[in-house]
């Protein structure tokens, strides 16, 4: 933000000088800048047992895997440079398990990105369940922001971080929670819902 502050200010500063058609190039990525890092309210589904999607997308991938901890469910969603790239919880809960990894910037297309590119891991358990959620880095993103600590105390919906640029998102879900998305299905976070957990 800081940026598109002073690439505004330096573009009217231009401007007012006489010489307009160098403040083109200054206005255009600040105004770039500014829509990019969009920072939208959401209306977040209050209804107990729903998981929402962390950001903002496509869904490209809904699979069951196997883990360490037992059989799970794989919701993966791409993150293209037109999208909100504000991410936000997708459980109420107790942050848990916070963790960041170096890595590869691989297309986040591309399947192999989730365990090789940069990434951060988050684990929160609440509402009865444990979801897992990773911001991982595209070819374009080379900086992701999470703003969690364990221990920490969060809401559905509730802003947690960003990613800049093209990116991904991966959510682990319970092998019994009911998948309410599709493939290609675009997503908003903090509003659509991802799955519903069935009662235990």
């Amino acid at each position: 933000m800081y940026g598109a502050a002073f690439l505004l200010v330096a573009g009217v500063v231009v401007w007012f000088t006489g010489n307009w058609w160098w403040a083109v190039l200054p206005l255009l990525l600040a105004a770039f800048f500014l829509w990019f890092f969009r920072d939208p309210e959401r209306v977040i589904p209050t209804e107990p047992g729903l998981i929402v999607s962390p950001g903002d997308g496509t869904v490209t991938e809904t699979v069951a895997i196997e883990t360490p901890d037992g059989p799970r469910q794989r919701i993966s969603i791409f993150l293209s440079v037109f999208n909100v790239h504000v991410n936000r919880m997708p459980i109420a809960g107790e942050v848990v398990h916070v963790e960041y990894k170096k890595g590869l910037y691989l297309n986040a297309m591309n399947p192999d990105s989730a365990v090789q590119n940069e990434q951060s891991i988050v684990t929160v358990r609440g509402e009865g369940i444990e979801i897992t959620f990773k911001q991982i880095a595209g070819l374009l993103a080379r900086r992701i922001v999470c703003n969690l600590k364990v221990g920490q105390m969060v809401e559905r919906g509730e802003r947690m971080g960003m990613m800049k640029f093209g990116s991904r998102v991966n959510v682990i879900l319970p092998a019994d929670a009911e998948v309410q998305v599709k493939l290609r299905q675009k997503v908003s976070g903090g509003t659509t819902i991802l799955a519903r957990q069935r009662s235990r």
